[in-house]
């Protein structure tokens, strides 16, 4: 990032300057600067709920106006308050006037922030002429809890689960758990409010999904969160199909924040959660589990009169099982609305039938904020058409495949009476079940799986099925186009629509997987292939920004290896090409992005994938990887070149030199 200079005058030079200012006074009110700073961002994120770097990146937009060209910014002010009304005279940075062009991960440098600290900021610019903009519009960011001694909360669990994760099945790829575990728990705790609430911040997490809920209603939009990272440790990875020491560079757990003061209301309140597997136990050939599942919650709440009380997880909590019988990321999802508890998240609600929670071990990974996009429904579409094939048999079409789920809409039927829901694309990640509670019309879509379709069979509705009756509703993670792309070519502009609602299917958790339907794993090869176009077509920053630290987690400290998936997963196959994401990805990043703390946070980190690369290169400067497997012999799935080519396979050897030489 380039230098700036600041111009911050001392007094004894401005009274020498005093009378000059009278002169330019009436010119300055007249001139109007010809760029105006815009979409003010923070960890690449508009106005973040939580923020844990130390000194958070900011960054802006210029835009000029109309018919102006070649203009530029030529200097920079930025103010930041604790408050908006003190951004005036803001409390905790001003910058001063900064002679830069830079707007791009300018980094905080004003008074050391501490945990839950609010910032308002505003940015001005100076366009080539010397001439000043408006302060821009405020932005925001909230600082999350930075030392883990701020963490009251403890992991809890379901009392029937124990701590270890569901088996991985035997008998290879296809193979299915003999059990799939016990429902999804439901957590609750009762609280009051006795007096006025200036803020309500709710810092939560859960392993591997989980929902947060503030008297009777869902916190938020997320979806499918937290993000997926490597949340500890897992001892089977050394016997696993294709086996890695545990010696990874970092665990990371995200934890995420969200306002719930308007959701409070005077007397006894009720916070509860609902959790899910995920990748966090998912009990299939390709993955490794970690766990059962976990929940972590603290509420802070401070009132009017500014003393503070803290709700947090422990083992006052209760618990009791959910009407989601089953909910696996690799076997779909089962629901019988006959074991809903109506107001189960609410003070009206008797949970004296109720379990107390198990305190859960914390995983090794480290708690970190949530700085990047979740899920989130991000497409709603109806039906374009509805075929009855029989009673209650019918096959629906949307139109268009996505990753995603299908809401049913005022579903009625007799207690009992069975729904299934089959999706023609989902052959590997198993269907959804729908079970009638006979007790009225009831709005039902699935919490903790993903599946993909471009139409579904619909098996025992009853009653005759409406288009109105059924909603697809398309899930990822959230990610912005930056760009069109049109040609006079029909076929190329199609190729590129179908391209990106493919990229977009495969995008869960901050990761891109290699099929969202099937292995859904975060494969490094398909990443740093398609990196360059997914930056054309859409504002990558964040999701990036997140997925390369996945990959520097995920490098072996002892040999600077970087697995063929980041988190990894012991089914990700592939060779030197894959790991090689960790050099070719910050690079496309900083062509693009112009952030240059991307390569300065990845370039060791680069020399070590270098220094791995290098331990199979022969006297002649060819590279020809022979990683072994437990047996001592090379694995093909440590060591792959070019993978499933048409016509005729070039040689490994080729493949890895090439990259050897594209990393250097």
């Amino acid at each position: 990032m380039g230098q700036a200079v600041e111009l911050n005058q001392p007094d004894h030079m401005r009274s020498g300057i005093i009378s000059m200012a009278g002169i330019f006074l009436l010119w300055g009110n007249l001139a109007a600067a010809k760029i105006r700073p815009v979409e003010l961002t923070c960890e690449y994120l508009e106005n973040p709920s939580v923020v844990d770097v130390p000194q958070p990146r900011l960054s802006w937009i210029n835009v000029a106006d109309e018919g102006e060209r070649g203009q530029e910014q030529t200097a920079w002010q930025v103010r930041v308050a604790g408050s908006r009304e003190r951004l005036d005279r803001p409390d905790l940075w001003d910058s001063g006037k900064r002679l830069s062009g830079e707007s791009v991960r300018i980094r905080y440098e004003g008074v050391p922030l501490g945990s839950r600290q609010e910032c308002w900021w505003q940015v001005r610019v100076w366009d080539r002429d010397g001439i000043v903009s408006d302060w821009s519009e405020p932005g925001r960011w909230r600082m999350g809890l930075l030392e883990a001694e701020d963490w009251k909360a403890q992991w809890i669990g379901a009392p029937w689960q124990g701590e270890e994760p569901l088996p991985r099945p035997e008998g290879g790829p296809d193979a299915r758990p003999e059990e799939f575990g016990p429902p999804a728990p439901l957590l609750r705790k009762e609280f009051r409010v006795e007096k006025k609430v200036e803020r309500a911040i709710a810092y939560v997490t859960g392993l591997g999904y989980f929902e947060l809920y503030l008297n009777g209603n869902k916190v938020g939009e997320d979806v499918l969160v937290p993000n997926q990272t490597n949340y500890g440790e897992r001892p089977q990875l050394t016997s696993a199909p294709i086996p890695l020491p545990d010696d990874f560079s970092g665990y990371r757990i995200m934890y995420l924040a969200y306002d719930v003061k308007e959701m409070l209301h005077p007397g006894k309140n009720v916070i509860g959660g609902i959790l899910g597997n995920g990748f966090y136990n998912p009990a299939k050939f390709w993955a490794a589990g970690y766990g059962s599942p976990r929940f972590l919650c603290q509420l802070h709440i401070t009132w009017t009169d500014s003393t503070e009380s803290v709700i947090a997880s422990d083992g006052s909590w209760k618990a009791s099982r959910s009407p989601i019988l089953m909910d696996m990321v690799y076997y779909g999802e089962i629901y019988d609305a006959r074991e809903e508890q109506p107001g189960w998240c609410t003070h009206r609600f008797d949970d004296s039938e109720w379990e107390p929670v198990v305190l859960r071990k914390a995983p090794r990974g480290k708690l970190v904020a949530h700085t990047a996009h979740p899920d989130r429904v991000t497409e709603r579409l109806p039906p374009v058409s509805v075929t009855r094939v029989d009673n209650g048999h019918y096959t629906v079409d949307f139109g268009v495949e996505i990753s995603g789920w299908v809401r049913l809409n005022r579903v009625e039927g007799p207690a009992g009476h069975r729904i299934q829901i089959r999706f023609n694309g989902n052959e590997y990640s198993g269907d959804n079940t729908y079970v009638c509670g006979g007790n009225g019309p009831q709005t039902y879509a699935p919490r903790f799986n993903w599946f993909v379709f471009s139409g579904v069979e619909i098996i025992n509705w009853p009653g005759d099925l409406k288009p109105e009756d059924l909603t697809a509703e398309a899930v990822n993670t959230f990610i912005e186009p930056s760009a069109t792309f049109e040609t006079s070519n029909p076929l190329f502009n199609k190729i590129n629509s179908i391209w990106q609602r493919s990229q977009t299917d495969n995008m869960h958790g901050g990761i891109a997987s290699d099929c969202p339907h099937r292995e859904r794993s975060p494969y490094t090869g398909d990443g740093q292939v398609a990196s360059i176009t997914v930056m054309h077509n859409f504002n990558a920053r964040n999701f990036y920004q997140k997925w390369v630290q996945d990959m520097l987690d995920a490098q072996i400290v002892s040999t600077g290896y970087v697995p063929n998936g980041a988190p990894w997963q012991p089914g990700c196959g592939g060779g030197p090409a894959w790991g090689a994401a960790i050099c070719i990805i910050p690079w496309h990043f900083y062509v693009h992005y112009g952030a240059l703390d991307m390569l300065e946070n990845t370039y060791a980190r680069m020399k070590g994938y270098l220094g791995y690369m290098q331990t199979w290169v022969n006297e002649e400067g060819i590279m020809h990887s022979q990683r072994t497997g437990r047996d001592g012999k090379p694995l093909k799935w440590f060591n792959l070149g070019e993978w499933v080519a048409p016509g005729e396979t070039i040689p490994d050897a080729m493949v890895h030199t090439f990259y050897l030489w594209y990393c250097a």
